[in-house]
């Protein structure tokens, strides 16, 4: 009994953790839901993170936040300032491009 009391505490305090934080420099990367216009294109990046832990799936939320977050870390390196989605998140993945807007 206390075992299932042990692992369910730590599967509960895992989901709620995040494992991703924000390079220098990100913090004013903006996020766009679509792709904007006349903005130069800078690349695209794929990026991951564990939607699982063991048995236990972690939020759907928290999942998308560190998703947007190692996106947004990517930019800076490649001159972007913008980010935007190019596909919905599967299995802890997703795709982004990233845009120089100036602005």
């Amino acid at each position: 009994m206390k075992v299932k009391l042990l692992a369910s505490m730590l599967a509960f305090l895992l989901t709620a953790c995040t494992f991703v934080h924000m390079a220098p420099g990100a913090t004013g990367v903006k996020v766009l839901a679509t792709a904007p216009a006349n903005c130069q294109k800078r690349g695209e990046v794929a990026v991951s993170v564990k939607d699982r832990l063991g048995p236990y799936e972690r939020s759907e939320a928290q999942v998308r936040d560190e998703l947007e977050t190692l996106a947004r870390n990517e930019a800076p390196g490649l001159g972007a300032d913008r980010i935007s989605p190019l596909s919905p998140v599967d299995d802890g993945e997703q795709r982004w491009a990233l845009w120089r807007c100036g602005r």
